[in-house]
């Protein structure tokens, strides 16, 4: 088999494993609950425990794949996950499974930043577009599987094999990893920025805590505050101590590149605009259309779908044709004008009226997904590989904890403002606790807060389905500024179109 597709696979599979996981786990979370007989709050934290670790950690991971080795921390990454997949099924409490998640998501870190700084390192100029499409498109196959998996092995197997399915898929990918990548380091990284480390890990850590907790307790209690000033007085000492240590972990003379700022612009709003809607959506699909978790996930494949298919169109027809600059501002343009017509008709509580507009942006989106890494390391020297991916990732995956927890708050309020309208007379107490079970899709239940009053569930459900419409509005200003600034401040010529001549020889790199 050609190498070059066996080194693809060895830095995209990591890839699909870390997203396939994702949301396979979040179909399974009713199911883990009712076994492990954990309340909201505890079960909450199944994914919450992951997504702290893995997001404090991706920049660091991508600091010491440059200093100890690609390979190595790839290695290191995959063998970490798999083990703690491994304790997250045979879990038998919920504590136990959340510090396995925990502990699933140092792995996933290190894997994911090994990953990404690899496929940086190994492929340059005329292969790199190729082969940034192509691990775009694996990561479309793990967001289309992901819901349908999900649903498919938690009904026929139990949630346990959620995590159980990835121990033969590490296994493997160790023993390829092993064979066919080649070690590299960044030589001029003599050691590592472990003020940086620290400040930053705990920056990122404290901000996540606070955006995954605020819409439980409020964005105005005294601990998430706290949370919050914590995460701005770490990064000002992040900032403080890179700018005097002689080979920091984050470079911030980059982020004075115009080119480099856009693309990360663009990185942000990707998963704050559109990927946070794969989760909302089939939430929305199951609540308010009354679907099983199954169709929901079925019904999410046609929007998934783009996300797979168009970063190899993209290769192989546009990139020899449009620069970085454009493909980038097209597909935020694209995303923001699928969610703006989505807006108009979801309230409607039609599937196949969502399903036009919303494919719009999943065309988009499909763009971003092979661009957004390609544009932002087109910038980068090969030997800070490491620190590049790192930025890459993070940016993604804060961009998605950012969306969920900003879109959240944007729907709770929505929601609110609807139930007050309808339900004036109601205390402000009866009034939050409807709001929080009608964005839980718990109809039933909120029907039955208000004592002596009748409460049509139809009220509730158009309640949800106005809080998704601003929900959708919001998402699409974010991105249209988005898709400005990204043209203002990324450069053409830094990311001229690959010549077709270029574009045919990379596309025997798969055939």
């Amino acid at each position: 088999m050609n190498r070059k597709l066996l080194l693809l696979l060895c830095v995209s599979v990591p890839s699909f494993m870390i997203n396939l996981d994702a949301n396979i786990v979040a179909v399974s979370l009713s199911s883990i609950a009712g076994s492990l007989h954990a309340d909201f709050a505890s079960i909450e934290w199944v994914i919450s425990a992951y997504v702290l670790a893995f997001a404090s950690l991706l920049m660091p991971a991508g600091a010491l794949a440059d200093r100890f080795g690609r390979k190595r921390i790839l290695v290191l990454g995959l063998a970490i996950f798999t083990v703690a997949s491994f304790f997250c099924g045979a879990a038998r409490s919920v504590a136990l499974l959340n510090v396995a998640r925990a502990v699933q998501g140092i792995g996933a870190a290190l894997l994911l930043s090994g990953a990404l700084a690899v496929l940086s390192h190994s492929f340059h100029g005329k292969e790199r577009a190729k082969a940034f499409a192509f691990w775009g498109s694996v990561i479309g196959i793990a967001v289309m599987l992901g819901p349908v998996a999900g649903g498919v092995i938690t009904q026929s197997l139990g949630w346990q094999w959620a995590f159980y399915v990835n121990l033969p898929i590490g296994v493997v990918m160790i023993g390829l990893t092993l064979f066919v990548v080649e070690e590299s380091r960044d030589p001029a990284a003599s050691h590592i920025d472990l003020m940086g480390v620290v400040l930053f890990s705990g920056f990122l850590g404290f901000l996540t805590w606070a955006l995954i907790s605020g819409n439980r307790e409020g964005w105005t209690n005294h601990w998430i505050l706290w949370r919050m000033g914590a995460a701005m007085s770490l990064l000002v000492g992040f900032v403080f101590v890179e700018r005097r240590e002689s080979r920091p972990m984050v470079d911030l003379s980059y982020f004075k590149v115009r080119t480099f700022l856009g693309a990360n612009i663009a990185g942000v709003a990707y998963p704050v605009t559109f990927l946070t809607m794969l989760t909302y959506l089939p939430f929305f699909f199951q609540s308010a259309l009354h679907r099983t978790p199954l169709v929901a996930g079925l019904m999410m494949l046609p929007l998934a779908a783009p996300l797979f298919v168009m970063p190899r169109i993209v290769s192989a027809h546009l990139d020899h044709r449009l620069s970085g600059r454009a493909l980038l501002s097209i597909g935020l343009c694209l995303v923001s004008a699928g969610l703006m017509m989505t807006s108009l008709v979801i309230d409607r509580l039609s599937y196949l009226e969502v399903l036009a507009p919303m494919f719009v942006a999943s065309l988009g989106a499909g763009i971003l997904n092979g661009q957004v890494p390609k544009v932002s390391m087109t910038v980068i020297p090969v030997d800070r590989a490491g620190m590049a991916s790192g930025i890459a990732g993070t940016v993604r995956f804060s961009g998605l904890v950012l969306g969920f927890a900003a879109l959240g708050a944007v729907l709770f309020t929505s929601v609110d403002g609807s139930i007050a309208m309808h339900f004036p007379l109601a205390s402000l107490q009866d009034q939050a606790q409807m709001t929080r079970l009608t964005a839980n899709g718990n109809f039933d239940a909120a029907a039955q807060v208000l004592v002596g009053q009748k409460v049509v569930i139809a009220v509730l459900i158009g309640s949800l389905a106005r809080g998704y419409q601003t929900l959708m509005i919001v998402a699409a200003a974010l991105a249209i500024v988005a898709a400005a600034l990204t043209w203002w401040l990324t450069d053409a010529r830094d990311t001229a179109p690959q010549s077709a001549v270029a574009v045919n020889s990379v596309n025997t790199l798969l055939d």
